[in-house]
């Protein structure tokens, strides 16, 4: 056997004391130098965010793209931050003239400690508060791109890094897009890219473009602009938003994208990579198709009776009322809901639940689209949801999107709010037999469902609303045993289950082996007396012969 090659199986006794091959590895961090990496990953502004708000244990967290650098850029913070935290000698301390560094001490100044987060529990784009509190982390340091969404728990330092860009191209392809220097254009570009903003701005300025707004970044997913400033007049009315077109630089996500779509009056992409259109030229962007195919989505889950709740995000700010106000929903309209935590979703993991109808996914802004054929069900929106509960009658789609489910928690909340003004102008009248009755009857005077793509009548989709009714019937005794009636659901602890009933109906289960039958023989054999002992040694018969 050459001793070059590595052994299929095992080690071989021989190798055991040759010391072994250096096998030389690619360097593959990244090539910037140290002052570079400064600039990209804003290294000063970071520590003297953290020496300012006296935080003592760091979690860094950064993208997938990034972790290459992730062990230099640790390093960078962990070496400048001892520069500052009082370990230098006193005599240099006082030689110095800078008179912040001379409000600095060791008993001042807490020592930092750094810890990177090498994978996040949901989204990159998502502060992950959940491994932060596991090295008990007293602020996140983000890195990369991010949506933005306000935190709960644990306080963020932004960091978006600086990424390159032919300002120069970005130039000629604005002139060439827009031939009226009066349009109103919104320039806006991801958080990567937002630095060179400014000099774009003013150098359209100096050719003549007179109506030119640049967007900056504030932390407020509901703005007209989700995370960006506004024009004065669309803060005074948001309608005017329309009047305005808008230039981004950078591909934007998907529901970002939906969401402008119907707010701007057009959108032009200038991408920063070459997949999109293979040339890197800008183009228009077109939403209609994405914005029908999510309305047919919708539609398809009028019928179904029992949703998924997906929790995403265990950091999002009020994610815990949006869970509650949503299974209040899914319950007013005689529907059953499950909640599910997963970190990230994938269409194996919601695929393991059949009797699931439909999924509605809470997490941030960006991550709650889920546009893939990969799901065998579909997944909606807060935004989405809404529409979908309403009645056929009611439900009316006006080309508006929203991926922000506080958008959802703010419609609720003025809802409540007009229906506690309208009960306080009038008398509410007591209830009579007669309106007890109309009640009762409710659910057999109700209109059929059908399925919107079969066409088919769909008898049970809302089955706690007959079950809540059932039970108004019912006797307060429920140690006494009732037959169960024909086309009552199953219950568990005296809660109607639909998808006890789903599994009660469709799935069965049965063991190993059921796939052939067992002929045994009728006569019985006779008895043997077979083998005793431990492992190592069994008795056999009466001669004891061990074997």
């Amino acid at each position: 056997m050459d001793s070059t090659q590595a052994p299929l199986l095992s080690t071989p006794a021989t190798h055991i004391f040759e010391e072994a091959a250096n096998v030389p590895c690619e360097e593959r961090g990244s090539s910037l130098k140290d002052d570079q990496l400064c600039i990209k990953y804003e290294i000063d502004r970071t520590l003297a965010e953290i020496r300012q708000a006296r935080y003592a244990r760091v979690a860094l967290q950064f993208p997938d793209g990034m972790l290459l650098d992730a062990p230099r850029v640790f390093e960078l913070l962990s070496r400048k931050s001892r520069r500052t935290d009082g370990s230098r000698p006193q005599k240099e301390q006082l030689m110095d003239s800078d008179l912040d560094s001379l409000k600095i001490s060791s008993d001042q100044m807490p020592s930092v400690r750094f810890y990177i987060l090498a994978d996040t529990s949901y989204g990159a784009c998502c502060v992950d508060e959940v491994a932060a509190e596991h090295v008990d982390a007293d602020v996140v340091v983000h890195y990369g791109r991010a949506c933005l969404s306000l935190t709960s728990r644990i306080p963020v330092i932004h960091v978006f890094t600086i990424q390159p860009l032919d300002e120069l191209d970005v130039l000629k392809q604005f002139q060439g897009l827009y031939k009226d220097k009066s349009q109103k254009i919104i320039l806006m570009a991801d958080v990567t890219y937002q630095s060179h903003l400014r000099r774009i701005s003013h150098i359209l300025a100096e050719h003549g473009f007179e109506s030119i707004f640049m967007t900056e970044i504030l932390h407020d997913p509901s703005s007209p602009l989700p995370n960006r400033t506004v024009p004065q007049e669309v803060k005074a009315n948001q309608s005017k938003l329309q009047d305005w077109q808008l230039f981004h630089i950078s591909e934007p996500p998907e529901s970002l994208l939906l969401s402008l779509a119907c707010r701007v009056a057009a959108i032009r992409i200038f991408p920063t990579t070459s997949s999109t259109n293979g040339l890197g030229e800008s183009y228009t962007a077109s939403t209609s198709r994405a914005l029908n195919r999510r309305y047919a989505l919708l539609t398809s889950t009028a019928t179904v009776s029992i949703f998924g709740i997906l929790v995403n995000t265990l950091s999002v700010k009020n994610y815990l009322d949006v869970v509650d106000h949503v299974k209040s929903q899914i319950l007013a309209a005689g529907k059953k809901s499950y909640t599910f935590v997963v970190g990230k979703v994938n269409a194996a993991k919601v695929a393991n639940f059949s009797e699931i109808g439909a999924w509605v996914v809470i997490g941030c802004w960006e991550s709650s689209l889920i546009d893939s054929k990969d799901f065998w069900k579909p997944v909606l929106t807060p935004f989405e949801l809404d529409l979908a509960l309403q009645q056929d009658s009611e439900r009316v789609w006006t080309g508006e999107w929203n991926s922000n489910f506080q958008s959802v928690l703010d419609k609720s909340t003025r809802i409540d709010d007009n229906n506690a003004a309208t009960r306080a102008n009038h008398v509410v009248p007591e209830h009579s037999d007669a309106s007890d009755e109309e009640i009762d009857s409710e659910p057999e005077s109700a209109p059929p469902d059908y399925d919107l793509r079969t066409g088919q009548y769909v008898s049970h989709t809302r089955p706690m609303q007959a079950s809540m009714q059932s039970q108004t019937h019912t006797a307060s005794d429920n140690s006494s045993l009732i037959k169960r009636s024909r086309g009552e659901l199953a219950s568990i602890g005296g809660e109607a289950s639909p998808g006890a009933e789903h599994l009660i109906a469709k799935q069965s289960w049965k063991g190993l082996g059921s796939d052939f039958e067992i002929a045994y023989e009728e006569t019985a054999g006779a008895l043997e007396q077979g083998r005793s002992g431990i492992a190592r040694g069994y008795k056999s018969g009466a001669n004891d012969l061990r074997t």
